[in-house]
């Protein structure tokens, strides 16, 4: 909807575009960063990584009996969701090593494209891959067209999303940096393979997303979109570049077309993208911009 977000984002663009001006931006040099979940699609009430991460336990399960007494596995095959939205990090690592690794790159990658396939969200109904956010995809598209190169930048797995980036974004598979775990060079049959281990490799969420940042794309981005304090470093490491930068949170504030969290409220106990006080306070003190669902958003689905 017209409004300072939307207006934020068409002065920046034309500031950075504009020849001769003094925020002109070289083509080479136009870059915008994206987390994923919560900021391009829907991250509730699990991450959808997740979900086909607790669905490949499911599958696996008949090979380890072991399971059904071990948490947090058991938990997992036992139902109980309510345990699962509180697994601690190490509870995750535990999951993703048993279900990611053991496997080619493109084994794997052919997995997330079946899943995506059959899968539908718990409330809506709807593949995973049709809950991206309209307005998100409007931006991208906006970006792009004024020369910009869109990078997605998530705390997920990069191979994960590498899987459907281009179609359903179309971001190309080298412009995502994720988290990601250990690969081994191996001769499979005589052809070279890369082979997944249980052993996680980088985390691009927090301070890794900064510096992920440097060490995939090595500039900084002149934009950068996010919704969490997953996202906070990020944002940080936009703001220090020098010239127009543009710095944009999600809120998610709209129970009735999606959810409301974070400042919001409507899902207090929530774990997944967590956007505490402090983000906000942050926000409005530096001059990021905060987008309201609820308020700025015509549509949200794609």
């Amino acid at each position: 909807n017209d409004g300072p977000a939307k207006q934020a984002i068409l002065d920046f663009v034309g500031r950075v575009t504009t020849p001769g001006g003094p925020d002109l931006v070289a083509p080479e040099d136009r870059i915008a960063t994206f987390d994923q979940d919560g900021t391009l699609w829907v991250e509730q009430p699990l991450y959808a990584q997740a979900m086909f991460a607790l669905e490949r336990v499911r599958a696996l399960a008949p090979e380890h009996p072991e399971w059904k007494s071990r948490d947090p596995f058991a938990a997992v095959l036992s139902g109980d969701l309510a345990q699962v939205a509180h697994f601690t990090e190490k509870d995750w690592t535990e999951i993703v090593g048993a279900t990611h690794a053991g496997m080619s790159n493109e084994e794997f990658q052919g997995l997330v494209k079946r899943w995506l396939e059959t899968a539908r969200h718990p409330r809506f109904g709807r593949k995973y891959t049709e809950l991206v956010y309209q307005p998100m995809r409007e931006v991208m598209d906006h970006l792009r067209a004024n020369g910009f190169r869109t990078y997605i930048v998530t705390g997920g797995g990069q191979e994960f999303v590498r899987a459907f980036a281009t179609s359903v974004y179309g971001v190309p598979p080298e412009q995502v940096v994720g988290s990601s775990i250990a690969t081994r060079y191996e001769l499979k049959d005589g052809k070279p393979t890369l082979m997944r281990l249980p052993k996680v490799f980088f985390v691009d969420d927090r301070d890794g997303k900064a510096i992920g940042i440097n060490l995939f794309i090595g500039k900084r981005p002149y934009a950068a979109f996010g919704n969490s304090g997953g996202d906070r470093e990020m944002l940080q490491w936009t703001a220090a570049g020098d010239g127009a930068r543009l710095k944009m949170l999600v809120h998610h504030d709209d129970p009735a077309r999606e959810y409301a969290y974070g400042p919001a409220g409507g899902l207090p106990d929530t774990k997944v993208g967590t956007f505490p006080d402090s983000l906000m306070t942050e926000a409005e003190a530096g001059g990021w911009t905060v987008v309201s669902m609820k308020d700025d958003w015509k549509r949200v689905f794609a």
